[in-house]
This record gives structure tokens, C-alpha cells and sequence, in this order.
């Protein structure tokens, strides 16, 4: 059995909502997003093989399945005449149109992507390690180092697919910068969360 009962509604939300916008894309000539699900779809495929060695809590799967889902609703589900991702959640730095929807999600996944940084590497630290600053500090670099391989495959969308909704420069720094305040943010809850158990100890 490749997942417990708990791990089970979590598949079966992905094998729903994963074909759904797949044929969203398709229907809509949306390539740039058929060219995301085949990611999540790879993603997916190696946390099911790998989770009875991995051992990912159930945190850290929901929430790359809802990161998942929001991915493919940013840039699916229209509103007014362009896309979720270009909606202006809340007008902070009108100059620069945040706080988008795309820059929040960037700031969700990557904050889970960091958890999932943390995760992976607590086989190989030792109990009671000590240096928790640069263990943070590592975290948060590695995880904006993924924030880095999902820009270059938003411009190899830009190459290989005639028209995308990547944006330009400024939309790539601001991607980083939201990838970059997500890892700080997951941080500092795996502190908050350390903080506890030590509490909880005493």
C-alpha cells in the first residue's frame, strides 16, 4: 500500500481537480498551464513513489495539494478579461499591483516548499541541534533556490508557447521576493512550532 488511510483523500482530491483543469487548459488552448499540470502530475508521481521512504506529514501534503490547485485556478479561471493571477487582492504599491493573487500564491507555495526543505533534511541533523538561525537561514535559501527553477520554467513556457501570462522582469523579481518572504514566514512558524515542543518538554 503506497498511501494510509489519512494520505487516501488527499489522492483523491488531486485525481479530481488535476483532470478538470487539465481539460480547462485544453479546452481554453491554455498550453503554458498543460505544460504546469505535466509538472504536478511528474511532482505527484515522485511523492507517491518515494512517501513510505519520505514520510511527508499531512500538513505538508495538503499543502502542496492546495498549492497545486491554486497554481492551476490562478491561471484558469478568468475574471474580468484577464486571468485569477492577475487579480489585485490588495492595493499596497499600486505601481507595482501588489498584492496580487499571483504574488500571494507565491508566497503559499514557496512557504510550503520550504517546509518541505525542512522535512527532508531532518534525517541528517542532529537532535538538539543548536544552530537553528542558520539552519533557518539555510532553509530559506534552499527553498528560493526551487523559487528559481519554477522562473525558468515559467520562461521556458515563454519560448516554447506562443502567448503566456508570465509577465516580464519586474514580475520575475517580484515572483522572487514573495518566494523569498514565503520561506522566511514558514521559518518562523518551524520556530514558533520548535519553541512549543521545547515548552511542552519542560
Amino acid at each position: 500500500m503506497l498511501l494510509t488511510r489519512r494520505e487516501l483523500p488527499i489522492l483523491i482530491v488531486n485525481l479530481i481537480h488535476i483532470p478538470i483543469f487539465t481539460a480547462v487548459s485544453l479546452k481554453q488552448l491554455n498550453f503554458e498551464f498543460v505544460m504546469y499540470v505535466g509538472v504536478i502530475l511528474v511532482v505527484g508521481a515522485l511523492i507517491l513513489w518515494k512517501q513510505r521512504g519520505v514520510h511527508f506529514d499531512l500538513p505538508i501534503l495538503w499543502g502542496l495539494t492546495i498549492w497545486g490547485f491554486l497554481h492551476l485556478s490562478g491561471g484558469n479561471i478568468r475574471v474580468g478579461e484577464g486571468v485569477l493571477y492577475g487579480l489585485e487582492l490588495i492595493r499596497i504599491a499600486p505601481a507595482y499591483h501588489i498584492l496580487r493573487y499571483d504574488h500571494a500564491i507565491h508566497m503559499f507555495g514557496f512557504g510550503v516548499a520550504t517546509l518541505v526543505c525542512h522535512h527532508l533534511l531532518k534525517p541528517y541533523l542532529r537532535e538538539g541541534i543548536e544552530r537553528w538561525v542558520l539552519l533557518s537561514f539555510m532553509l530559506v535559501l534552499m527553498s528560493s533556490g526551487f523559487g528559481a527553477v519554477n522562473e525558468i520554467l515559467e520562461f521556458l513556457a515563454v519560448v516554447l508557447v506562443p502567448e503566456t501570462g508570465v509577465g516580464g522582469y519586474t514580475n520575475t523579481l517580484l515572483d522572487l521576493v514573495f518566494n523569498l518572504l514565503g520561506g522566511v514566514a514558514a521559518v518562523a512558524w518551524l520556530a514558533w512550532e520548535r519553541r512549543r515542543k521545547v515548552v511542552r518538554r519542560s
